[in-house]
């Protein structure tokens, strides 16, 4: 069975964005962002919430065009455009790049597509990201733990969770990777 995997880059104290909603202090380096062009492979189903998509959809398509892309840019905008992408929004009426919208039934839709043969499906967003905390659908958390405290922002996790380290990996900017699954999995 596929996996619901929720990545994120998250501060020491435990916040994936700033007081003001910033993501600035959050940009990974060409080790660590090869790192997540190389775990990238491994999903071929990414899950957003009309925020984040409509983000990543206002970007990443542009990169491949674009010579002042980087080539590692360019690598991760193609394998975006190209992966299948389900959007969970309620007010979203059209979606592009291989995108479908899921409007309700979100626990059933998350169980058919990890039923379904393939690679695992990626979690990108932090309001959907909380939803699904809540319904129990995440099998894994791969955190990008950046050497910076924030002192405020918007936390990780709202609930409490027992989990198991399966997983840890420092990079030479001093980011370090903790990848754990539900206790118990």
């Amino acid at each position: 069975m596929r996996k619901v995997i929720y990545s994120q880059m998250v501060s020491v104290d435990g916040y994936m964005e700033d007081q003001n909603g910033s993501i600035d202090w959050s940009k990974p380096d060409e080790e660590v962002f090869q790192h997540i062009i190389d775990q990238e492979k491994t999903f071929d189903t990414h899950l957003y919430g009309r925020k984040t998509y409509e983000n990543m959809a206002g970007h990443w398509p542009y990169v491949v065009d674009d010579p002042e892309s980087s080539s590692q840019d360019k690598e991760w905008a193609r394998m975006w455009v190209d992966m299948k992408k389900i959007v969970f929004s309620k007010t979203l009426d059209k979606a592009e790049w291989n995108s479908k919208i899921v409007k309700d039934n979100l626990r059933e839709e998350i169980e058919k597509e990890k039923a379904l043969p393939g690679k695992n499906l990626s979690l990108g967003g932090a309001t959907i990201a909380q939803t699904l905390m809540e319904l129990d659908v995440i099998d894994e958390y791969w955190l990008y733990v950046h050497p910076v405290t924030l002192g405020g922002g918007k936390p990780m996790f709202h609930k409490q969770l027992t989990l198991q380290l399966i997983e840890a990996r420092s990079f030479a900017s001093g980011i370090v990777l903790l990848r754990y699954r539900k206790r118990g999995e």
